[in-house]
């Protein structure tokens, strides 16, 4: 895998699955420090995390306090940046609408992994599909953050 500085979760309002999963991946040591950041495909004003993905976060021991859901832009894009998306439909939205989107630098997550499974979006859902979708990015992180540390 090439080497990344920076790692940009996109899912769709980043209120939810993309802050998860950074929060997931931030409680992991990684041999090599690199960005960590999350984007929405569609943020039209900044929202703080998801109620629900907020009480599994906390449950979990993980805290983030202030966050706030920031819009996915061009400059996002860079040579050294790895994007990861939560569905298929979303990275082909991204490679459409964003002209310095590089096919090799961006991945749904899963699929990167070796996943076959997206990371379903429990918006709108009770509480446990939020825990199972934190159980589910738990897993894949795992995944990545091998992938990530194996580059050496």
């Amino acid at each position: 895998m090439k080497e990344y500085q920076k790692i940009v979760f996109v899912a769709e309002s980043g209120t939810c699955r993309a802050p998860m999963a950074a929060g997931i991946l931030g409680e992991y040591n990684l041999k090599k420090p690199m960005e960590i950041v999350t984007r929405g495909l569609v943020v039209l004003f900044p929202e703080p995390l998801n109620q629900k993905a907020e009480a599994v976060m906390i449950s979990n021991g993980i805290n983030m306090a202030g966050y706030m859901s920031t819009q996915l832009k061009n400059e996002d894009f860079t040579e050294d940046a790895l994007v990861l998306v939560m569905e298929r439909v979303q990275l082909e939205k991204v490679l459409e609408k964003y002209e310095n989107a590089d096919p090799e630098n961006v991945h749904v997550l899963t699929e990167l992994v070796g996943d076959e499974l997206e990371i379903i979006d429990p918006y709108g859902g009770p509480l446990q599909a939020y825990g199972l979708c934190y159980e589910t990015l738990k897993k894949t992180i795992r995944k990545l953050v091998n992938l990530l540390n194996e580059g050496e």
